[in-house]
């Protein structure tokens, strides 16, 4: 790294010591680590030190450029639930931990890991590590316990806020590009009619609908998804032509899941099952034939029953 930069070593151990410019690991013995987001901060402290500005100038721009994340481990009080708990210069944002002293390649390693690149604005390894975790431990398990936790960490700490938001951008994008790859075209569903997957209008959140197809072509289960929110009419005529076996519109907000949508979306004597999923719906206010799923994990469980039956 001192080769790389044209420093002495000791230099970057008095960056490291004075500044917090030092690498994120160390590893056994006296070897210190340097990831891409080391390098990437002390690239740009020394951009800043050619154009003049001074040492001290040149480290807070750095990290105020890419932050330094710092976990932790937290637990509440009169609780054994761990909590993740990542400091940055805006604030902290907190991750569910379930077995903190046995998780070291578990869900909540994997979320530190996923918030730290995202901090960082680091782009190649946030999207390394989103196709490294579908791949490893299947897109439903990747959802709940890495993907979708990170997302609401980081949407709720910086909503309404314009610092910080970038890194929410930033993530989402990743994320969809990663669900999209993970769900195929099916060769041959197990489903003879597609499920329509969509959002109620309004509703601009439409990640949850791209991680229930994933995890539906897991199961082979063939599906329609329209990513963008559809007029209520315009979602009607296109139940009406793509005749779907199912229906699952998606709602987070409480102020746009209105129940009267399913009656307008319904196709009259052509059976399709009709779901409402995500927060956003009033359960007593539904007509007696939609059935609400409260997450994407029992919405993938109870389609793929209805449709095809129990298995894969």
């Amino acid at each position: 790294m001192a080769r790389r930069l044209g420093v002495a070593p000791s230099t970057l151990r008095t960056w490291d010591r004075r500044y917090g410019l030092g690498p994120s690991r160390h590893t056994d013995g006296r070897h210190r680590r340097y990831g891409t987001s080391d390098i990437g901060r002390l690239e740009l402290m020394q951009r800043a030190l050619l154009r003049g500005a001074s040492t001290a100038e040149a480290a807070r721009y750095a990290l105020e450029q890419m932050p330094k994340s710092v976990v932790a481990m937290t637990t509440s009080a009169g609780s054994s639930r761990a909590s993740l708990r990542i400091e940055t210069p805006e604030g902290s944002l907190l991750l569910p931990a379930e077995h903190p002293a046995e998780d070291s390649d578990g869900p909540s390693r994997l979320a530190r890991r996923l918030s730290t690149a995202a901090l960082a604005m680091d782009v190649g390894s946030v999207q390394r590590m989103l196709a490294e975790t579908i791949d490893d431990v299947g897109v439903l398990a990747a959802w709940e316990g890495v993907i979708e936790p990170v997302l609401s960490a980081l949407g709720a700490r910086w909503r309404g806020a314009s610092a910080g938001a970038e890194v929410e951008y930033l993530l989402a994008e990743c994320v969809f590009a990663a669900l999209v790859r993970a769900t195929p075209v099916l060769d041959a569903p197990r489903n003879q009619r597609p499920v329509l997957l969509g959002c109620v209008p309004e509703e601009r959140d439409s990640m949850a609908m791209y991680a229930l197809a994933a995890c539906l072509a897991e199961r082979r289960v063939g599906t329609q998804l329209f990513g963008v929110p559809l007029p209520a009419e315009v979602l009607a005529v296109a139940v009406r032509r793509s005749a779907p076996a199912a229906v699952v519109l998606w709602a987070r907000r409480a102020d746009v899941g209105d129940p009267r949508l399913f009656a307008r979306v319904s196709r009259g004597r052509q059976r399709t099952r009709m779901f409402a999923c995500g927060p956003g719906w009033d359960a007593q206010a539904l007509p007696a034939n939609v059935e609400l799923f409260d997450d994407v994990a029992s919405a993938a469980e109870r389609v793929e029953y209805v449709l095809v039956g129990a298995g894969r």
